[in-house]
């Protein structure tokens, strides 16, 4: 890397989880022992299902030397979660929570921070991180220290970009965000209101009008059909597999998030540090506004 960049370490226990993938805890401690000097926060190998697995091996990378974040998880007892407060950690996360609908969600994580995590005046007596929670509902109802998901960069790879609403004129990042198609191979482009090119003048302008904001074009291809045997040029890239011996070629005119994921990546990513300015400092207060469904969002 030309910049060195702080890196928070997510030690991919439920990618490992929901595939069948085992995870050995000495070779994620070498790991994180070489890396180290990059890593702001690396966070615990949690055993997805045993709280007390997640425990030993807390206590397994700390006498190796570290300093993991902690880590509670959905539905697990409370006893767990006070164990980690009252051995003093400072900061910790939340986990198990992607596949949880944000009904249930509210009802816990307003229980954890009404009872448990905040004090008497809704302050939170504890720095605490959100695995997998990039849900505007969920990131505005409670004061999180962190949180992350791999919204940002999926959304990217599946051809769309982040657009914050805009209300008289200015970005409003307190509204969901319009999620809007922009690859040259979305198969979205078929679909009305659900592409950049299909969308009305006026509201195809609101996104022009962001992108030009933030420095970047939408770019154009031209699409032919080349024989399998073509040799590709420097702007130039296959468009799908081979069919009697003619294959799709995307000829790129003007590079852009049409024809770039990684320009639709960087897009996504201002998207969200631009939402993390609108928020207020931290620490913040917690107010449980109902308990009840979403209602009292």
């Amino acid at each position: 890397m030309k910049n060195k960049i702080d890196i928070f370490l997510d030690s991919g226990a439920f990618s490992a989880f929901t595939q069948n993938v085992q995870i050995d805890i000495e070779e994620y401690i070498a790991f994180i022992k070489e890396h180290q000097s990059n890593l702001e926060v690396y966070a615990n190998l949690d055993v997805i299902g045993s709280p007390k697995g997640t425990w030993m091996n807390q206590k397994i990378m700390e006498r190796a030397g570290l300093n993991p974040l902690p880590c509670f998880h959905y539905g697990e007892d409370l006893k767990w979660l006070h164990r980690y407060l009252n051995t003093g950690y400072e900061y910790i996360a939340l986990g198990g929570m992607v596949p949880i609908s944000t009904r249930d969600l509210i009802k816990w994580l307003d229980t954890l921070f009404a009872e448990h995590l905040t004090d008497s005046n809704g302050f939170p007596i504890i720095k605490v991180h959100g695995f997998g929670l990039t849900s505007l509902t969920l990131m505005l109802r409670y004061p999180w220290f962190s949180v992350d998901s791999t919204s940002w960069v999926m959304t990217g790879r599946m051809g769309s970009i982040y657009v914050p609403k805009r209300t008289k004129g200015q970005w409003s990042y307190h509204e969901e965000a319009v999620k809007i198609a922009v690859s040259t191979r979305s198969p979205s482009k078929k679909d009305a209101n659900q592409h950049i090119s299909t969308l009305s003048p006026k509201r195809r302008q609101v996104i022009l009008d962001y992108l030009d904001e933030k420095g970047y074009a939408l770019g154009s291809s031209r699409f032919r059909k080349e024989s399998e045997k073509y040799e590709l040029k420097e702007n130039e890239r296959w468009d799908g597999k081979a069919v009697n011996g003619k294959r799709g070629v995307e000829e790129v005119i003007e590079p852009g998030i049409s024809n770039d994921y990684k320009l639709r990546d960087e897009m996504n990513i201002i998207y969200f540090l631009d939402l993390e300015k609108s928020f207020p400092p931290y620490p913040r207060q917690f107010q449980v506004k109902k308990r009840v469904g979403l209602k009292g969002l």
